[in-house]
């Protein structure tokens, strides 16, 4: 692998990761309302994507499409609402566990057929989940892991709708911009109790503009590098990452509970990637 792949790929898995502290960072230690820092992150998000296809002097003629949208905007509202009582880690685990797990599920119901190792790491993975979910002194809020469930499998709905683009990038500029006013319509039901924050907005933009807009920009440069076995494994690196900047950054314990969950879920779907692979 080219180091600038590697170089690209690393800067984005931080990005990707860095969205989760932000989010946790904004909700715990700031007054910002969950509804407000996830408009905030889409417009911010939406803004640069634009400017850099504004830049590279090709940003019209991208429609988008709705069904995207309304993907791409149950994500991020569902993924800032579960944070407000999610530790960053968790969080993670849930979202990106449920991302590969949904996208390995479209794959069955399509008609792939597993190897019996492979099987086996599903099986380890999904296993996983549910003892991270079973109760316990460290299990995560019911609530809250079912919204951060459900922004993983709408994520997973969204990588599958824009699966093949010829331009992922003004694609998903497009779709950005289509889903503000779905997360607007999403987010009424709590417009009574809207608070804005300074620190919480600011995080919101560091959010939507650097971990969202230019996070997914380099992504998508990195993706040339990578076949697509590597692009799901390298992904699961995020929830490592963000539980380590939970542990470093917000004093959120990192339990042998945690620890042993991510080892099966993690290297469950890896085994599957790998298996795939090989295949």
């Amino acid at each position: 692998m080219a180091m600038r792949t590697v170089l690209l790929t690393t800067v984005a898995m931080l990005a990707f990761a860095g969205n989760s502290v932000l989010c946790r960072l904004a909700l715990k230690d700031t007054s910002i309302d969950a509804a407000t820092f996830s408009m905030i992150r889409l417009t911010s998000g939406a803004l640069v994507l634009w400017l850099l296809l504004a830049l590279r002097k090709s940003g019209n003629g991208y429609a988008g499409s709705w069904s995207g949208a309304l993907a791409l905007s149950i994500y991020a509202v569902a993924f800032t609402f579960a944070y407000i009582k999610l530790d960053t880690g968790t969080g993670a685990l849930l979202l990106f566990g449920a991302v590969q797990l949904s996208m390995l599920a479209y794959g069955f119901f399509r008609g792939e057929r597993l190897a019996p190792l492979a099987m086996a790491g599903l099986l380890l993975s999904l296993g996983g989940l549910v003892a991270l979910l079973l109760p316990g002194a460290s299990a995560p809020q019911t609530g809250s892991a079912a919204l951060m469930i459900i922004a993983g499998l709408a994520w997973g709905a969204y990588s599958l709708l824009g699966r093949g683009a010829a331009d992922p990038l003004g694609l998903t500029a497009a779709n950005f911009l289509k889903a503000i006013p779905i997360a607007l319509v999403l987010c009424l039901p709590f417009i009574g109790n809207l608070q804005f924050d300074g620190w919480g907005a600011f995080y919101a933009v560091l959010s939507g503009a650097l971990a969202s807009g230019l996070g997914y920009a380099i992504w998508y440069a990195a993706l040339k590098g990578l076949n697509a076995t590597q692009a799901s494994t390298v992904q699961l690196s995020v929830p490592i990452l963000a539980s380590l900047a939970g542990v470093m950054l917000l004093s959120e314990p990192l339990t042998v509970r945690m620890v042993a969950v991510s080892i099966a879920v993690l290297g469950g779907i890896s085994l599957v990637l790998c298996t795939k692979a090989k295949a």
